[in-house]
């Protein structure tokens, strides 16, 4: 089982490139990063943590751009992954994301893996014009039409939210598929769409019953006729026990993500030193 690094990026602390390397050299497998554009200061959304208005931490006020993120870790890395937990595809113009995130895959030797969500804050949404009722079908028509920019000589897509003509758009992914995983809680719903459009399963952190969900996004997944077995990123809000780890890896799990401060960087680096020796990379 493979681990991952998570940086609650801000601007303050170390940065995403800094963070990146220093999680490389000491043996993680895949880089994360997420995305908030804005956090409307009066809206109805609750956080799924707080159960209300306010935030757990500021640090969603000062999110950095994802993409900006780890364009900024390319040339400092050469093996690690370069993802998102979780980016919110659906705030951004389509073709102009799908042009990015080609480009950061490009540039990076086909080592970038898409984490996506729906989009918990439906006011940060509504400043996008997402409707909130409609954002997983948003999300899908995002996602398949990127998938034909990233793949088609000549793309198309015809969709309720996202519609063009016959186009060029290069460069292609370096990967022949880009891996798209979804971070959401793992209600039936939530499985049934992954299994039918995703390539696999970031835990929120706030899961709970980790290992019946995880039985049940593997019988979706067979139900929908998907090759393989998916993608099950577990993030570790609360420090599991090696038992639960085991327990993890045999279910199925692929990767645990383990959170970083954005504290200095001496600070990360030292932690990741000492967190890469405990987990034995």
């Amino acid at each position: 089982m493979r681990h991952g690094i998570v940086l609650f990026t801000s601007d303050r602390g170390i940065t995403p490139a800094a963070a990146a390397k220093a999680a490389e050299e000491n043996g993680f497998h895949t880089f994360y990063v997420p995305e908030h554009t804005h956090i409307p200061v009066k809206r109805e959304a609750a956080h799924p943590g707080t159960g209300g208005a306010s935030l757990p931490d500021d640090r969603y006020m000062r999110t950095l751009d994802p993409w900006v993120s780890l364009a900024s870790a390319v040339t400092v890395t050469s093996s690690i992954r370069l993802a998102t937990a979780v980016a919110l595809p659906v705030e951004s113009d389509p073709i102009t994301l799908a042009k990015t995130i080609a480009t950061l895959d490009h540039l990076s030797g086909g080592r970038v893996t898409v984490g996506a969500g729906f989009g918990w804050n439906t006011d940060e949404l509504a400043d996008h014009n997402v409707p909130a009722d409609r954002r997983r079908t948003v999300l899908r028509e995002y996602v398949e039409a990127m998938r034909a920019l990233w793949t088609q000589e000549q793309a198309s897509y015809s969709g309720e939210f996202v519609s063009f003509g016959p186009s060029w758009a290069w460069p292609k992914p370096v990967q022949p598929h880009v891996p798209v995983l979804i971070g959401a809680g793992g209600g039936p719903k939530t499985l049934a769409w992954i299994a039918a459009h995703a390539d696999g399963w970031i835990t929120t952190p706030t899961e709970r019953d980790i290992l019946p969900k995880i039985a049940a996004l593997h019988a979706a997944w067979e139900e929908a006729g998907r090759a393989g077995r998916p993608e099950i990123r577990v993030l570790a809000a609360v420090r599991p026990t090696a038992e639960d780890i085991a327990a993890w890896e045999d279910a199925g799990v692929t990767e645990v993500m383990w959170g970083l401060p954005d504290k200095p960087e001496e600070e990360v680096v030292a932690f990741l030193g000492r967190h890469a020796a405990r987990l034995g990379l």
